[in-house]
C-alpha cells in the first residue's frame, strides 16, 4: 500500500498517543484532537525503554493484576483494565485501550494489529528530529540487548547496530550485563575507552572493587549536551541489583546500588559546577524506586525509568521532578517538551505515542539493516512448532499462560512435581489460531544462563524460595524491590496476603492439590538459576515440547488466590 504525506500525517495522528499539557488531560484518542498537539519550548526529549531486542513489531498484551502496596495502591501505574482507563478518562474498545490495557486484547488486536518495530521507531524519531532540529535527544533507558534469538546469537552487537541507526544519544544498561562486563565494555565502552556504540553510555552507580570499597567508577556518571541552546545534564543509573538478580559471573568485583547520595552529588555538581540548565536521570530502577529517589534528591527536574515496564499515560509529578515511564517491546516512544528558562522548566507537555505499526510506514534504512541482521536465521526462526487455541502471555503479577506452557515443559522433561520459572516481565503475546514460532520460544527464553536444573527440595525451601521473591515484589520499601513479577510455579496452587510481612504472605501452598509437607521432599525443576546448572537450555526444553503436543489448548489454572 502506498502511504502519501496526508495519509501518513493522519495515521501518525491515529498512533500519536495521548497529550498532556502541564494543567490538563488531552480528549479521546482521535485524528482531530492529536493533530492539535503543539511543540513547546526549546527541549525535547524522547524515551524509549525495555524493547528486549524486538526488532520487528509483536503483540504484547499489558498485565491484567499489577498490585500496588500501601501508598501506592489503587494508582498509576498500580491500576490495570477498567481502573486504568478509569484513572486517565479512556474509553474501552479504543486504540488506547488496546495499547494501555489487556483488556479485549484479541479483538483490538485483531483491529489495530502488531506494535512497536525499530523501522517504525525510526519513522517516527525522524519526523520529531526534523520538526524539533537542534532540540531533540533520544534517550534508552536499557533492557536493549536481550530478548531475541538474534541478540543472544550475535551477543548483542545486532541491537547495538540499530541503536546506532536509531541514533540513539544516551544509554543506560540493564540486562546488558548478562553479556558480561568484558562484553559491555566492548559494546559501550567505559570511562577511558569508546565502543562500537555511537551515542554516551552512562551508569554513575557501577564500580569495580577488587581493591576493597568505594571502588572506581568504570562508566561515565554523566554525558552533557546543548540542546535549543539548553545545558542537559543526563546522569546515568543502571539498574541497582544486577549481581543478585543475574550470576555473579557476568559481573566479578562490581557493585551496583541505587546509591541515594551519589545521585545528590551529581546532581549538585552540574547545577553548581558545570551550570547545566536541566537535570535528567536516566534510570532501570523501575517506578516505585524513580518515585522514592525523586522524592529525596533535590534538583532534579526529569526521571526517565524503565525495569517495570509502565507505560505512564501522564508523567507522574514527584514535587518538581516529572517522573516518566515508557513501557516495554518498543510499543511506546515518550515525547517530552520542556520550556527552559533561566535554568528550570517554566512547562511542559507530554505524550506517550503508542507506535501501531500498521500505520506507520518503515524507514527504510532501518528496515535495510534488520534484513540484514536477521537474513542468516530467518529459517530457523521461522519454524512452525504449534497452534495456539488460547490466548498466550506473560506479564502479570502472576502466572501467565505462556508460562504455563515453560511449566509444564519443565515438568515433562524432568518427571518432576514441582517447577520454577521466573517471573520476567519480557515476552511477546500469541493470538488464539496464530502459530507458535521457534523464534516466539526465543522471545520468552533468551538468556545467556538458560540451563534447566532438577532437584530434591523439602516443603520449606520451596515456601522460603516463594516468600523471597514475594518480598522482592511486595516490600514495604520500594527501594527493595529488586524487579520482575511472583515466581511461576508448575504443580502448586497457593494463597498470597501482600499486606503482611516477610515470611507470612504465602500460605495454603499445596502440591498436586494435597497440603505442602515441610519435610517432604518434591522432585523440583527449574530453569534460569544464578548458580551454575548444566541441564539442557529452556529453549531447547519448550521447543522440544512444542513440537511435541503441536496444539496448545489451556484450560484455566487458577494457582493464585489473591487474600
Amino acid at each position: 500500500m502506498e502511504v502519501t504525506r496526508r495519509d501518513f500525517l493522519r495515521l501518525i495522528a491515529i498512533a500519536g498517543g495521548v497529550g498532556l499539557g502541564s494543567r490538563a488531560l488531552a480528549a479521546a484518542l482521535t485524528p482531530e484532537r492529536l493533530l492539535e498537539f503543539q511543540p513547546l519550548g526549546n527541549v525535547t526529549l524522547l524515551h524509549m525503554t525495555d524493547p528486549h531486542a524486538t526488532l520487528l513489531p509483536v503483540y504484547y498484551r499489558e498485565p491484567d493484576t499489577l498490585l500496588g502496596f500501601g501508598a501506592e495502591a489503587g494508582k498509576p501505574p498500580y491500576v490495570t483494565g477498567e481502573a486504568f482507563l478509569r484513572a486517565y478518562g479512556l474509553q474501552r474498545g479504543t486504540l488506547e485501550a488496546y495499547a494501555y490495557t489487556y483488556l479485549d486484547f484479541p479483538a483490538l488486536a485483531a483491529q489495530f494489529g502488531k506494535m512497536g518495530g525499530y523501522a517504525h521507531l525510526a519513522t517516527l524519531i525522524k519526523r520529531i528530529r526534523q520538526e524539533r532540529a537542534g532540540r531533540t535527544l533520544l534517550l534508552d533507558g536499557g533492557d536493549t540487548l536481550q530478548g531475541s534469538a538474534t541478540s543472544l546469537w550475535s551477543r548483542g552487537e545486532d541491537m547495538v547496530l540499530a541503536q546506532n541507526q536509531l541514533g540513539v544519544d544516551v544509554f543506560t544498561p540493564h540486562w546488558e550485563f548478562t553479556y558480561g562486563i568484558d562484553r559491555v565494555k566492548e559494546l559501550f565502552g567505559d570511562r577511558e575507552n569508546r565502543g562500537m556504540f555511537k551515542g554516551d553510555f552512562v551508569a554513575h552507580n557501577v564500580s569495580d572493587i577488587s581493591w576493597g570499597p568505594p571502588g572506581d567508577p568504570v562508566f561515565h556518571p554523566y554525558t552533557i549536551r546543548e540542546v535549543g541552546g539548553v545545558k542537559v545534564g543526563v546522569i546515568g543509573q543502571a539498574f541497582p541489583y544486577v549481581p543478585i538478580s543475574h550470576p555473579l559471573r557476568f559481573v566479578p568485583n562490581l557493585s551496583f546500588g541505587i546509591r541515594e547520595e551519589q545521585v545528590q552529588r551529581l546532581v549538585d555538581e552540574l547545577r553548581s559546577a558545570k551550570k547545566v540548565d536541566l537535570v535528567v536521570l536516566l534510570t532501570h530502577n523501575g517506578v516505585s524506586v524513580d518515585l522514592k529517589l525523586a522524592s529525596r534528591v533535590r534538583g532534579l527536574d526529569v526521571v526517565l525509568g524503565g525495569h517495570t515496564h509502565d507505560p505512564l499515560v501522564k508523567p507522574i509529578l514527584v514535587g518538581k521532578t516529572l517522573v516518566i515511564n515508557s513501557g516495554a517491546h518498543g510499543k511506546f516512544l515518550s515525547r517530552l517538551d520542556l520550556d527552559v528558562r533561566g535554568g528550570r522548566v517554566v512547562d511542559y507537555r507530554y505524550k506517550l505515542i503508542p507506535v501501531v505499526s500498521r500505520y506507520i510506514p518503515e524507514d527504510p534504512e532501518m528496515a535495510v539493516l534488520i534484513r540484514k541482521i536477521r537474513g542468516p536465521y530467518e529459517a530457523k526462526l521461522g519454524e512452525t512448532l504449534a497452534v495456539s487455541e488460547t490466548l498466550l502471555y506473560r506479564r502479570g503479577n502472576f502466572n501467565g499462560s505462556f508460562d504455563e506452557i515453560i511449566l509444564d515443559a519443565l515438568l515433562k522433561r524432568a518427571d518432576a512435581e514441582v517447577a520454577f520459572s521466573p517471573g520476567f516481565r519480557w515476552g511477546v503475546t500469541i493470538l488464539p489460531g496464530q502459530t507458535i514460532t521457534l523464534e516466539d520460544v526465543f522471545s520468552h527464553t533468551s538468556v545467556t544462563y538458560p540451563n534447566t536444573w532438577a532437584r530434591e527440595m523439602t516443603g520449606e525451601e520451596i515456601k522460603t524460595l516463594m516468600e523471597d521473591v514475594a518480598d522482592n515484589l511486595f516490600n514495604r520499601d520500594p527501594y527493595y524491590h529488586q524487579g520482575g513479577d511472583m515466581v511461576r510455579v508448575g504443580g502448586v496452587t497457593y494463597a498470597i496476603d501482600i499486606q503482611k510481612d516477610m515470611g507470612k504472605r504465602i500460605s495454603d501452598i499445596r502440591v498436586t492439590g494435597r497440603p505442602l509437607g515441610p519435610a517432604k521432599r518434591y522432585k523440583a525443576t527449574g530453569w534460569a538459576a544464578v548458580r551454575d546448572v548444566d541441564g539442557p537450555p529452556a529453549f531447547d526444553v519448550v521447543a522440544d515440547h512444542l513440537r511435541s503436543i503441536k496444539r496448545v489448548k489451556l484450560d484455566p489454572r487458577p494457582r493464585v488466590k489473591v487474600l
